[in-house]
């Protein structure tokens, strides 16, 4: 076949391939082509996720009419100043629209109208459907641009197939407009979608306000600006601490020159700084902002322009690592744990007959006592037919002699977190949370393959307050949540209500169970089949209905426990891969001391 050029047509719809993958691909280019006109206030309405109907209206510098038939013209641009044009230096350009206008890619695989005014003229429209001009003519608007995109790949069935459902679209979209209202803090955004109203920020110069507005509003008591400069770069933001932290990392927003990006080196410079204060399944939320001298980054080395290559990485995850890390050390000792009413109800303070050092018959060893009150637990046990309470024993009996267990027998609690037991060739040390969570776990996929998890129904339902598209995801989920024991119903746009929850996870923390699970479907519910979303819902559930650390057992419940672990499968590990237990081995222990 001979080579031959291709027609206008497809050369324009191959270039909107590179840029115009999905509508949130669209809209991403007009809000920045809106951003770079100099807007103070851009409004973008959505129908379908985006699919029927884009519309983007800002008050920015408009455009003459000449100036809109370039823009709708394959390599036009207004966004390289001539200075770089004579030089070739387009990594230098510092507008988001640096390959060119998107409107020609996005005109030939929909239908296109661009109004625009410049202040003190006429305003004017042109439309394009599809890359062909249908119209053009005045139109009346205040000063600014609207651009209004329909049916985007309605003529080509090849790329709209490969859309997915209106809801997905319409969650990319609000997370683009988050991401950009979020990196232009000095300019108000408002989101409508099926002529609901669902986002509106204000202009603001304070960042962290607006980075909670847009996220959650509890960040604000919850975390820690950042404020670091190295070598000319500046990093700015807000850190959240620790213990304030998500299912899945969403909640990392990266921008480099206020540019949104997703940036495997900035992600696992943000790992890197958490490493030794999170669990390995949870995930900080941050908002980082980075400001790069533009010799020192390419922005041009993706097509979506939401990946960036830096001159000296390594620099650039060092500071990133200590600008976190100094920030997070100036936190002292502050936290934000999610308070469980249902727990601290549970507890109450009883006076003891006396103060000072006295045996515990629970462990068998010496512990101090509080000179005026102890806290005791009076939950129910966490094993169906686990010993009552209240009991009682000696003040001091001989510890049981080792019997052939493989896990042994429950000599003591260490921190309250670690049952340490004796067998018959070592010592065991058994992490009691891990250990538990894939305990209710197994147990839990037992009765579901029986039929049905059997359910408790809350005296009082409780309301979780959600984003959309979090409440989204449980509600079309809410049939195989029921499977699981956890009935849910939608309680307005951004709410679910719960009204049972699985009977054998007992007082769980509802709010962290339900905001786990909708971030495990987020992250997985789109790649996995229905047995596979159950188990991770089961994952979840299991881990906030095991015991958890720091709550003291008696010699009774830790020895339950060692004896389900020994005819429970998979057992030997947590549901997140962690190990349940180690063994130190007599001639360990001798070589520790010196023995062998």
């Amino acid at each position: 076949m001979s080579i031959r050029r291709l027609p206008e047509h497809v050369v324009n719809r191959i270039a909107a391939g590179e840029v115009v993958e999905r509508p949130a691909s669209a809209l991403k280019e007009l809000v920045e082509n809106a951003i770079d006109a100099g807007a103070t206030r851009i409004s973008v309405s959505l129908s379908a996720g985006g699919i029927d109907l884009i519309e983007v209206v800002d008050d920015g510098i408009g455009m003459s009419p000449g100036d809109m038939a370039l823009a709708l013209e394959r390599h036009a641009t207004s966004k390289l100043p001539d200075h770089l044009l004579d030089d070739g230096a387009i990594e230098a350009v510092e507008t988001l629209g640096f390959r060119g206008e998107a409107l020609p890619s996005i005109a030939s695989v929909a239908r296109l109208t661009l109004e625009s005014r410049v202040r003190g003229a006429e305003g004017w429209r042109r439309t394009v459907d599809n890359g062909a001009l249908v119209d053009e003519g005045p139109a009346g608007l205040p000063p600014g641009t609207r651009v209004r995109v329909e049916g985007l790949f309605f003529r080509v069935p090849a790329r709209r197939k490969f859309l997915r459902s209106a809801r997905s679209e319409y969650a990319a979209c609000i997370d683009v407009v988050r991401r950009l209202a979020m990196a232009r803090a000095e300019i108000g955004f408002q989101l409508s979608h099926d002529g609901r109203i669902v986002l509106n920020v204000a202009p603001d110069t304070d960042r962290p306000a607006r980075v909670a507005a847009l996220t959650d509003r509890a960040l604000i008591d919850n975390s820690v600006a950042i404020d670091f400069e190295r070598d000319g770069v500046v990093l700015g933001g807000v850190a959240g601490l620790p213990t304030f932290n998500r299912g899945i990392a969403d909640h990392q927003y990266l921008f480099v020159n206020g540019r949104p990006v997703k940036d495997r080196l900035l992600a696992g410079a943000v790992r890197g700084a958490y490493a030794e204060m999170l669990a390995r399944d949870r995930h900080a939320v941050v908002a980082l902002f980075l400001d790069v001298p533009t010799d020192q980054v390419d922005v041009n080395v993706h097509p979506a322009k939401t990946e960036v290559r830096f001159r000296d990485p390594a620099m650039v995850r060092g500071m990133i690592v200590s600008g976190l890390r100094r920030a997070l050390d100036a936190a002292g000792h502050r936290s934000a744990p999610r308070p469980d009413v249902a727990a601290m109800a549970a507890w109450r303070s009883e006076p003891v007959p006396a103060a000072g050092w006295q045996a515990s018959p629970a462990i068998g060893v010496a512990s101090l006592s509080p000179p005026s009150s102890a806290l005791h637990d009076r939950r129910p046990g966490f094993f169906a037919g686990s010993v009552p309470q209240a009991r009682a024993e000696p003040a001091w009996s001989p510890p049981p002699e080792p019997v052939k267990f493989p896990l042994g027998v429950a000599r003591g609690q260490v921190a309250q977190t670690y049952i340490v037991a004796e067998a018959e060739d070592g010592l065991v040390i058994v992490d009691q949370h891990a250990a538990h969570e894939r305990l209710v776990l197994e147990r839990m996929r037992k009765a579901l393959s029986g039929g049905a998890v059997a359910r408790q129904a809350l005296l009082l339902p409780e309301v979780v307050e959600l984003d959309e598209v979090a409440c989204d995801r449980l509600d079309a989920r809410t049939a195989d949540l029921a499977e699981l024991g956890l009935e849910l119903e939608r309680f307005g746009p951004k709410a679910m209500l719960v009204r049972a929850v699985p009977a054998m996870l007992g007082q769980s923390d509802v709010i962290g169970l339900v905001t786990d699970l909708a971030d495990d479907l987020a992250a997985y519910d789109e790649a996995l089949s229905l047995r596979e979303r159950l188990d991770h819902v089961a994952s979840t559930m299991a881990c906030h209905g095991s015991v958890r650390a720091g709550r003291v057992l008696s010699v009774a419940e830790m020895n339950a426990l060692l004896r389900e672990m020994e005819v429970t499968p998979h057992s030997g590990q947590c549901n997140h891969g962690r190990p349940t237990w180690v063994k130190l081995a007599h001639a360990d222990i001798e070589r520790l001391f010196g023995r062998k």
